[in-house]
């Protein structure tokens, strides 16, 4: 049982039909330590373990003198002490193909909706991949159309950019997600649905990406319920469908929802196998994970497409600075944040104009249209300090002629952003409107 790894990869290369196994040796909460297998593993490798209720498939995720511990993509239930491990030749691969748009499918890239098998394409990706060369890809694009106002003109979404969208639960998070999809500038979209409720997968898929998001849109979905692998390779998969089509030359819009359930999941994964907790419970491997997922994402080489991204990001108790928001902000480009207080006020998408920051400003507006956005901006600061002596009656119209202004700015641009909440709007009537709402008459 001394056989090197590379012996073992020339094992599977040349079709010998050997198998390789060890057995279970103990099973501990998710954690499962097989013996036997020696240096026959290495981490990553995967595994299929024959339990009396039929196969699991399980992922090595530790190696130490005591053999190798394996997480399961299914449940250990009825596997004993003794039972067979077999090691498989490779893990998961994905095959994507253009018919796949349109279509929902699993972390493994088998399709849940019920309208018939796949086709599966000619290129092979792995889920985890490594992200383009640096120094070899292109700069960001150009300015994207979201048809959302509040975007287009305060948190510019450009080609290649990668954006977070912050929020609390049932800040409306979803529904703005939906929007983009179905009406911002892209070839394709490719939604990670992750840790989602189950119940929930209809109503986006139905209420609200409706006929016109699903029709260019790819679904991977992994709900709640299932194991923390499974999750973390839904995340891993939406993310090499995207690589697909962005190899094929395609501007792809790849919108991952939520990226806190996936450093759940990886925490989940550490945890397990004995990983301190680091940062408030979360193990350092999330924090490892987290960039090399999102660095996937971004402008293509020469001869590729696009990744534009979005990332939802629940905030933990409303907390917009918890460990993984606070963290995230910092490896994105920019970050969008839904506040509570704007949704209850009936404005939609609820997003907190002032801080709210898109890092591809001031060079993806015009001259013109950022000297707006400044005016703009400068504006709703002033009216933000004025506004509880505003709201309590204290502040009396006519004191201070810059806070009377900024207090029409504001009342004009909340009208206009509330009426057209549910529009699709390009970005020259937004600057059009915004610029009606600056002016002095």
């Amino acid at each position: 049982m001394g056989m090197a790894m590379a012996d073992l990869n020339s094992v599977f290369a040349t079709g010998i039909g050997q198998r390789l196994t060890g057995e279970v040796a103990g099973v501990s909460g998710l954690l499962l330590t097989v013996r036997g297998l020696g240096r026959l593993v290495g981490i990553g490798q995967h595994c299929m373990i024959n339990g009396v209720h039929g196969p699991v498939r399980g992922e090595v995720v530790s190696i130490d003198a005591t053999g190798c511990g394996l997480l399961p993509f299914g449940k250990w239930d009825g596997v004993t002490e003794g039972d067979p491990v077999e090691v498989l030749s490779e893990g998961p691969v994905l095959s994507p193909d253009a018919s796949w748009i349109g279509r929902v499918v699993d972390a493994f890239g088998s399709p849940v909706d019920g309208a018939g098998p796949l086709r599966r394409g000619l290129v092979r990706h792995l889920p985890k991949a490594d992200p383009p060369s640096a120094y070899l890809r292109r700069r960001t694009g150009h300015r994207i159309e979201t048809g959302v106002a509040s975007i287009d003109l305060f948190t510019p979404l450009c080609r290649g950019q990668r954006m977070g969208i912050f929020a609390g639960p049932g800040v409306g998070k979803s529904t703005l997600i939906a929007r983009l999809a179905s009406q911002a500038e892209a070839d394709v979209v490719v939604i990670g649905l992750i840790g989602e409720r189950g119940r929930e997968l209809q109503d986006f898929v139905q209420r609200d990406l409706g006929e016109a998001g699903m029709a260019r849109s790819v679904i991977v979905v992994a709900t709640g319920d299932q194991p923390p692998l499974t999750r973390r390779q839904a995340a891993w998969s939406a993310t090499a469908i995207a690589e697909h089509f962005r190899d094929a030359g395609r501007h792809v819009l790849l919108i991952i929802d939520s990226l806190t359930r996936f450093a759940y999941a990886q925490r989940e994964i550490g945890l397990a196998v004995g990983e301190p907790p680091a940062q408030r419970s979360f193990p350092p491997t999330v924090f490892a994970e987290l960039p090399h997922l999102l660095e996937r994402a971004g402008p293509g080489t020469a001869r590729q497409g696009d990744i534009t991204a979005l990332y939802t990001v629940l905030a933990e108790g409303n907390n917009p600075d918890d460990p993984i928001s606070d963290g995230v902000r910092g490896m994105l480009d920019g970050h969008i944040l839904l506040d509570r207080g704007i949704a209850e006020r009936g404005r939609f998408p609820a997003i907190e104009l002032l801080r709210s920051v898109s890092r591809m400003l001031p060079e993806c507006h015009s001259e013109e249209e950022n000297r707006l956005l400044g005016e703009a901006r400068a504006h709703l600061s002033r009216y933000e300090k004025m506004a509880d002596l505003i709201r309590l009656g204290a502040y009396q119209p006519g004191s201070d002629a810059d806070v009377d202004r900024a207090i029409q700015v504001t009342e004009r641009l909340e009208e206009f952003l509330t009426a057209n909440a549910k529009d699709a709007l390009d970005s020259q009537t937004s600057f059009s409107a915004l610029a009606s709402a600056l002016s002095q008459d």
